[in-house]
């Protein structure tokens, strides 16, 4: 691409107009036909998709607060049916791109479908500037950037565009805080499992703070993590940053490698890199599904339709051991819950002159969560390369919709990795933004360093 088209294409994304803010009559959708974060709230008229009457705010029998562990409250339910190898394509309407080749290339592979519940919920205060943000909350830049006063809920309720959906993704509510101890493995086309990492994880969404106290206004997400395993990789601390206005300030990364004592900007941490903790099964701008700009890609909304999903995983995440988890082309089945609920559909196409691995994205969007749950990326001759399945928990004692743990299948080198594999205990919500000053990179690197 020569400079002269760049510099138009590069006009052409930011030169837009301010979009999105409903209007008034619009917005009183919100908390009748639909829910407050713009849910259909009535179930599907065949019963198999329930009406919304709040999630699942209350903690069954067996839950321990602060353990690490969320008790499963649908352990006693047993499928309602399953899909397999031969009876696929009676639901093929209902799949991804990615389940169907998974049904066609294993003849293992099969899905067991549960009663669905819509258990997400999030805290009144979340709900409250949600409906506040439907009136008021903008994008900027032709859908690049959103205006830094939609804080505290999800921008745009009454999405109306596929920037508008993708900003609801990246800024969805999933406790402001949160730590975790997690391994991720990858299974090569043998069928071996090798574990590429062991982190702990910290993430905050300043975004939902009510202080900031000091952060950067516009930062809407921050993480980092520090490896303790393979040993040749322990001590390596990496850290990202993200802004409402990417183009104005992309994202800010780093990392620390004990042999070289130094902190570097890492600037390549985005986009289309792959992820080495993840054994490059996965890309920077693939984690949690999608993260990052969008400037590479035009992004449409393309509706909203019923898909089988990985929704209510407590099985998943808390009761499969290691051994359990693998087979040799794909995960378990046996560890896997599958429901039917509405996703909202949003495909992106690689944008003329600009480069990326894939040519065409599709990612399902939960309309409780705003989670993406199923994508599928395709190369430049249109064949499926890459699949990915988000699977979720609601942890009901914080109102939180919490998805971490998914399983991304490379169909072109016939290998899979499984990411954010929880240790016993390793997932938790931290009630208290920690404080600015110990979050700069120096910082973290002092204290992971002195551990």
């Amino acid at each position: 691409m020569n400079k002269h088209r760049l510099a138009l294409a590069l006009l052409a994304g930011f030169a837009g107009v301010a979009q999105g803010a409903v209007t008034a009559e619009e917005a009183k959708q919100l908390g009748s036909t639909l829910t407050q974060v713009g849910a259909i709230k009535a179930g599907n008229k065949e019963g198999t998709i329930p009406a919304y009457t709040g999630g699942l705010t209350k903690a069954p029998a067996g839950f321990k607060a602060g353990s690490g562990f969320w008790a499963d409250p649908f352990k006693d339910e047993a499928p309602s049916f399953r899909i397999d190898a031969k009876n696929w394509q009676q639901y093929a309407d209902k799949l991804s791109d990615g389940q169907k080749e998974l049904f066609k290339k294993n003849p293992g592979f099969y899905m067991d479908v549960y009663p669905s519940h819509r258990t997400a919920a999030q805290p009144e205060a979340v709900l409250t500037k949600t409906v506040r943000n439907a009136t008021t909350c903008k994008t900027a830049k032709n859908g690049l950037a959103v205006e830094q006063d939609c804080r505290g809920g999800f921008p745009f309720p009454i999405a109306k565009t596929g920037y508008e959906m993708m900003w609801n993704h990246q800024l969805r509510y999933k406790a402001d805080t949160t730590t975790k101890q997690s391994r991720s493995w990858v299974v090569d086309s043998s069928g071996k499992a090798v574990m590429t990492a062991q982190q702990q994880t910290f993430e905050e969404t300043p975004y939902y703070h009510d202080e900031l106290d000091g952060r950067d206004g516009e930062m809407y997400w921050r993480t980092y993590s520090v490896t303790s395993a393979p040993i040749r990789k322990a001590g390596e601390v990496t850290g990202l940053m993200d802004f409402l206005d990417p183009t104005e300030k992309p994202r800010r990364a780093w990392s620390y490698a004990p042999g070289q004592r130094r902190i570097k900007l890492a600037p390549e941490f985005s986009y289309d890199t792959p992820v080495a903790s993840m054994g490059g099964v996965t890309l920077f701008d693939e984690l949690f599904v999608f993260s990052g700009q969008m400037d590479r890609f035009d992004f449409k909304l393309v509706g909203k339709k019923e898909m089988y999903v990985p929704y209510n995983e407590y099985k998943l995440y808390f009761g499969c051991g290691v051994e359990e988890q693998f087979k040799e082309k794909y995960p378990n089945p046996a560890c896997w819950r599958w429901e039917l609920h509405r996703m909202w559909v949003v495909e992106a196409t690689l944008k003329l002159g600009f480069r990326h691995v894939y040519a065409k994205r599709t990612y399902y969007i939960d309309e409780d969560t705003y989670g993406a749950m199923l994508y599928d990326a395709y190369d430049r001759s249109g064949q499926l390369y890459r699949s990915i399945f988000n699977s979720m928990v609601q942890l009901y004692d914080v109102n939180a919709p919490y998805m971490v743990k998914n399983v991304v299948f490379d169909f072109n080198k016939g290998m899979y990795a499984l990411v954010n594999d929880g240790l016993v205990g390793g997932y938790g919500v931290v009630t208290k933004p920690r404080p600015n000053r110990e979050l700069n990179p120096e910082s973290i690197v002092a204290k992971e360093t002195a551990r």
